[in-house]
């Protein structure tokens, strides 16, 4: 794992912004099949788990990931107290990750910060066979990448359905810290939906997506990319980063749920590049002063500060100071939790969204759009 934070527990009151108004007709979007095959099951009451079998079962499809970058730095001597240039020298650096697998032919999901600056990337698998892997795609938002290796008949972990997980349910993070090829650790769900402010977007185009899944489970340097899986043995989160302010691991990690990033992978894989659908409006979180200021029926949802013209949330009749209180009807009560219910949408996607104006609750549907202000496919 590259990075390390100090977890800040600022309330975030970002913009969800990407419409740009044009005049293009909407178009109907084309639908991708998806990446692989959602498991889901329904949710029992869990009790104390013997993880053995499932660490057997999900084991082989946690991968380890090196890659290799080349540095060029300039060369000075310095001839009577004068710096001279004498040409440049070229490094080679090595950094690792893990990734899983997530089809059998060899499509693999990882961190997109575990090999966005990546020249040559190597995947050795839990049987020790190395092989080189090309990156299919990256998507900086949510910190996410596929890459690809040749190579069929392999191990992979279905995804589960993190929506269902819960708060106290035992899991298991399987990824390779150190180097230390196939390290289980074990621990239970701490929080859902976290923003900790730690994903950085090189493209300035799109608002970072965080709503992690948070953890206990031991996860340190080399565990970016790897699984979190749940008690059967279903992908319900990809882990990306550690709550720390030295490096290893004190107490807490986050992972990418599941719901997010089989859309993103899915996308990836299709278009080399994520359809995200906006709604176009600029939000704050609900306070208690602020439900008295605006005279809101309780302290829930999201109050609309800027609707961005001709995009989604404006042609659908949603105005400044209306408070969203569910998309597609679940509940939002946090920007993250906002964030991470619209990134399972394409543009072109029709949207329930419930909200509340003057103290009445209005339900409207709202067709989503891309960046560009449009429904078409982007392609990279």
């Amino acid at each position: 794992m590259k990075r390390t934070f100090i977890v800040s527990l600022a309330v975030a009151s970002l913009a969800l912004q990407g419409c740009q108004a044009q005049p293009t007709e909407t178009q109907a979007r084309q639908q991708s099949e998806p990446a692989v095959s959602q498991s889901v099951a329904q949710h029992s009451r869990l009790t104390l788990t013997d993880f053995t079998d499932v660490a057997a079962a999900t084991i082989d499809g946690v991968v380890h990931i090196k890659t290799e970058m080349t540095q060029i730095t300039p060369l000075y001597q310095s001839f009577f107290g004068f710096i001279i240039p004498q040409g440049t020298r070229r490094q080679v650096y090595n950094a690792y990750g893990s990734g899983v697998i997530i089809t059998t032919d060899g499509y693999i999901l990882t961190n997109n910060h575990v090999v966005q600056d990546a020249e040559r990337i190597y995947v050795t698998l839990n049987d020790r066979r190395e092989l080189p892997a090309t990156l299919i795609g990256n998507d900086p938002a949510t910190d996410l990448a596929v890459i690809k290796i040749e190579a069929e008949g392999l191990t992979y972990i279905p995804f589960g359905n993190s929506d269902q997980a819960r708060i106290g349910e035992p899991v298991l993070a399987i990824g390779n810290p150190f180097n230390l090829t196939s390290t289980v650790t074990s621990g239970i769900i701490s929080a859902k939906a976290r923003n900790v402010n730690i994903i950085e977007n090189p493209r300035g185009q799109e608002t970072p997506l965080e709503s992690f899944i948070q953890t206990d489970a031991a996860v340190n340097s080399g565990n970016s990319g790897g699984a979190l899986v749940n008690s059967r043995a279903e992908l319900i989160g990809v882990v990306t980063a550690i709550a720390s302010g030295n490096g290893y691991y004190t107490g807490y990690s986050f992972a990418i749920p599941s719901n997010l990033a089989v859309k993103v992978a899915s996308d990836l894989q299709h278009y080399g590049y994520v359809q995200r659908g906006y709604l176009g409006v600029q939000v704050t979180e609900v306070d208690a002063k602020l439900a008295r200021q605006t005279g809101a029926r309780a302290v829930k949802g999201l109050y609309v500060v800027k609707v961005t013209h001709d995009c989604a949330a404006e042609r659908a009749g949603m105005q400044v100071g209306d408070i969203v209180l569910r998309i597609a009807g679940v509940e939002v009560n946090t920007f993250a939790e906002m964030m991470e219910e619209l990134g399972r949408f394409n543009p072109g996607d029709k949207v329930e969204v419930d909200y509340e104006r003057g103290g009445r609750t209005y339900t409207v549907e709202a067709t989503l759009l891309n960046s560009q202000g449009n429904t078409q496919i982007i392609r990279r």
